[in-house]
């Protein structure tokens, strides 16, 4: 009953596989380590070095290692570069789920836990995001994790594939201190490296319709988004019945100010973040209710926002030179 996490070298997969192994759940890695590191992946666990778009590698992965279920991770993540870099985004993330899916049906596998995104909403218009508020994504990035899901739906149709797709949005923490965020386009790690490097963060623009002008977005603690993949997997695994899209939100979000406040309060640096001008396509809120992932697989914010501070701060200190840039 191996799962096979599909960019477990990576911050939010490498968490997953700890999440797995905590609930004795056996677990195998594919990554090729284009963002991922091979550190991240505990020594007990197998490791295949790779690419998804490797038929026969995947195929013989998912032989070798006995698996009976993927979660699905791997990918290229960032909505901003994918609108400059089309056809890659949509290689990584739409080539390589169809070469997976090729691969799982030829394997007998059935069952995926696939990591979508909230970018699939693009521009809502409603305060509170549900499963059923329109997706209408407006990245390249976001619309290949759309594609993903419809992938998985079409699959099931026609071959009784069992899967789950969890939306998310923006992910922080760290659920062990040897485990960090190394995006170089997530808030948490650009301001942590600029005070590392004793440089001034700053807010993208502080004229917006919110209570403090900044943007409201949720934040979400890696371990607890860990849980709930763990949770999904348990549920397919058992026979249960699961929803097809799962939306992982704080229900009440956090604006961009407060969550300087809450670093500069962590880190005892004090500094006053410079206003720079709005970027382009940044919604002033989005925020999801996460009443029916909490239904089904216990989801629930168990980490403070000091907590995401304090452990993503506690992380990259630990890092230290060695943080990748």
């Amino acid at each position: 009953m191996t799962w096979l996490v599909t960019g477990g070298a990576g911050y939010i997969g490498s968490h997953v596989v700890r999440a797995l192994q905590d609930a004795d759940l056996p677990v195998a890695v594919i990554d090729d380590l284009s963002t991922g590191l091979e550190q991240f992946v505990p020594p007990e666990v197998p490791f295949v070095r790779g690419t998804l778009l490797d038929a026969d590698l995947v195929r013989r992965t998912l032989r070798e290692q006995r698996v009976t279920g993927v979660i699905h991770i791997a990918g290229f993540k960032y909505a901003g570069v994918s609108v400059q870099q089309p056809l890659h985004t949509y290689e990584q993330n739409v080539s390589a789920m169809v070469t997976l899916l090729k691969a799982m049906q030829e394997c007998e596998v059935n069952m995926i836990v696939f990591s979508s995104s909230a970018a699939t909403f693009g521009t809502p218009d409603v305060d509170l995001v549900t499963e059923t508020t329109p997706t209408r994504p407006e990245s390249p990035y976001g619309e290949s994790k759309l594609i993903g899901e419809w992938l998985l739906a079409d699959t099931a149709r026609a071959t009784g594939l069992r899967h789950t797709s969890l939306r998310y949005f923006n992910v922080v923490g760290s659920g062990s201190p040897d485990l960090y965020d190394v995006s170089p386009h997530n808030l948490f790690p650009l301001v942590f490296d600029m005070l590392y490097r004793g440089e001034t963060p700053r807010i993208n623009g502080d004229d917006y319709p919110t209570p403090d002008g900044t943007c409201v977005r949720d934040y979400i603690h890696v371990a607890d988004l860990a849980l709930a993949h763990v949770a999904a997997a348990r549920r397919l695994q058992a026979g249960e019945p699961v929803e097809p899209v799962y939306n992982l939100g704080s229900g009440t979000g956090t604006s961009v100010r407060e969550i300087m406040t809450a670093i500069r309060k962590v880190t005892g640096i004090d500094f006053e973040p410079t206003i720079a001008p709005r970027r382009p396509g940044d919604p002033a809120r989005i925020v999801a209710s996460g009443e029916l992932a909490a239904r089904d697989l216990g989801w629930r914010m168990r980490h403070s926002l000091e907590d995401m501070v304090r452990s993503a701060w506690e992380a990259r200190q630990r890092a230290g030179d060695a943080y990748p840039r």
